[in-house]
């Protein structure tokens, strides 16, 4: 028996068996058609870092991209995480079509809509995990007062709530890494994107990270993994994988293929003799 895994909702798990019809009806909440971006190095040389490509990502869903260097998964993460408009083709947030907006009026959408969490953490080093956390709130206008309760809030959630100023050279890998995650869930935000966002991170600490990330797609919210790794993206529902700037596989992870990262972590602690069998 899975102790971590057993604290899972009969609801959560059920969510499960009906991923298929989920994935074709459920409600789309951000979308790139036929998008092409190229990068101009000099004059006479362009990169093609994606050639047409067309993506749908539904609500509550939660979905690995998956490539190598150079294959353009980071250029499409920039583009449906809206850090970076396409060269051609057309990129939706749920009905709204962000295409053309600027830079500003697409850095209001993200902050509203979409949560970060990256590889090297990019929290601020001379400043405490609470206003870490909180700096997405005052871009959106918070008052003081209810920045630090919300962002409190955000960290007990991901289990620092006795870490509130700590800055983050006091922090774990690992650690620091729940702070970005506080800080991405902190707007409560619709969809959360990470990218690589067990990369830095130790055996034990990727694991802990990976089952936040399903533990929060098990409450809703739409989760997108970017990652180099077919490991860690056996841990979604659905894997697209890219390559020289196309998609050239989309499939759903049939759930006995699923890795579990709640179980994972539990038959890990078991190795390292912090936790027992239970017989």
């Amino acid at each position: 028996m899975n102790l971590l895994h057993k604290q899972r909702t009969e609801d959560a798990l059920a969510n499960f068996e009906h991923l298929d019809e989920q994935l074709q009806h459920g409600e789309v909440v951000l979308e790139v058609n036929n998008v092409e971006k190229v990068y101009e190095i000099s004059d006479d040389v362009e990169v093609h870092a994606l050639r047409g490509v067309s993506l749908q990502v539904r609500r509550g869903e939660m979905l690995a991209i998956i490539g190598q260097s150079g294959s353009g998964k980071s250029t499409l993460m920039h583009t449906i995480g809206l850090l970076d408009n396409p060269t051609a083709g057309e990129v939706f947030v749920g009905d709204t079509d962000v295409t053309d907006m600027t830079q500003n009026e697409l850095a209001r959408i993200r902050n509203r809509e979409i949560g970060f969490v990256f590889q090297s953490f990019n929290l601020l080093a001379r400043t405490t995990a609470l206003d870490n956390v909180a700096l997405p709130l005052v871009y959106a206008g918070v008052s003081g007062s209810e920045r630090s309760r919300r962002a409190q809030e955000a960290l007990e959630r991901v289990g620092l709530g006795e870490r509130l100023d700590h800055a983050p050279n006091q922090l774990s890998g690992g650690q620091q890494q729940r702070v970005a995650i506080a800080r991405a869930l902190v707007t409560e935000p619709r969809i959360i994107l990470g990218d690589e966002p067990t990369g830095n991170l130790d055996r034990r600490s990727g694991f802990e990270i990976l089952t936040f990330f399903q533990e929060l797609n098990e409450q809703g919210i739409t989760v997108v993994l970017v990652t180099h790794d077919l490991r860690v993206a056996q841990h979604a529902q659905r894997i697209v994988e890219i390559s020289d700037g196309l998609i050239v596989d989309d499939r759903i992870v049939p759930e006995d293929e699923r890795l579990d990262a709640y179980a994972e972590l539990e038959d890990y602690l078991i190795s390292i003799g912090e936790l027992e069998v239970l017989q």
